[in-house]
């Protein structure tokens, strides 16, 4: 019985926890969502950091592609990355650019037929001698059915489509595919809609059983109480017989006395 007392309350508290997370999670993902700062091409601003879903595998593990000494490594499609976002003014920027190394991976702008946002690879860096760099980018993923394209980005040039947008500082695959899932209605559906309802059925269903154990409990109880009045009662009767029982000696007695 312990053991079993044990167990449920274990079983209750890891419940509990999953609410708590999954209630976490989903206002996250709607915050990240809905109220979050958008740039003119969807991107996402929140507390300073520049967040967007990588939409390509081109930063996907790959065996060809030694990545082990860098801190962003694997990026697998629909994941979030955070961005550093390149400063606005023209002397911190170029301080930010000095800052950058091979193998530091950058979110750009870069046009082939049109202008897309990619996020790859810092490979090499070239100083030019009249001011600023030029950065060399490729994807991790160098698989041979996949086909490796290099850009090349010069910071020097003033209003070039070609630009960097950011550092890439983090990424999460979980909160990129939590938020792309809930940009869609069935997304919603299945990811808030859904559990919102188990859980208040659920909720539901354990006030039922709360209110039905009570009422179990005072019908115990009153019939506990009407058990002990009996059993009072019994006792008193039986009591008033034994007291009855020498009245009744004694008149006979005293009736064959005569």
């Amino acid at each position: 019985m312990e053991k079993r007392k044990i167990v449920g309350k274990v079983a209750r508290i890891i419940g509990n926890v999953l609410l708590y997370m999954f209630i976490v999670i989903a206002v996250l993902g709607v915050i990240l969502t809905i109220t979050g700062k958008k740039d003119a091409d969807g991107a996402t601003t929140i507390f300073g950091k520049q967040m967007r879903i990588v939409q390509s595998p081109s930063m996907e593990k790959c065996d060809d592609t030694d990545v082990s000494g860098y801190e962003i490594k694997d990026i697998p499609t629909k994941s979030m990355v955070f961005i550093e976002v390149v400063p606005e003014d023209k002397n911190e920027a170029e301080k930010w650019y000095a800052d950058v190394k091979v193998g530091d991976v950058l979110t750009f702008k870069y046009v082939y037929v049109r202008q897309e946002t990619i996020t790859h690879r810092v490979t090499k860096i070239e100083e030019k001698e009249t001011g600023g760099y030029i950065f060399h980018l490729e994807g991790d993923n160098k698989a041979e059915e996949s086909e490796t394209l290099t850009q090349t980005i010069d910071t020097s040039l003033d209003n070039s489509p070609n630009y960097v947008v950011g550092k890439v500082t983090g990424k999460s695959y979980f909160l990129g595919l939590l938020v792309s899932t809930l940009k869609a209605p069935a997304g919603i559906v299945c990811v808030i809609i859904l559990p919102s309802l188990i859980i208040i059925v659920l909720e539901i269903l354990k006030i039922v059983r709360m209110f039905h154990k009570e009422r179990k409990k005072k019908d115990e109880q009153v019939k506990e109480e009407q058990q002990n009045e009996i059993e009072e009662l019994k006792r008193k009767l039986a009591q008033l017989e034994a007291n009855q029982t020498p009245q009744a000696e004694n008149t006979q007695a005293e009736s064959t006395k005569e």
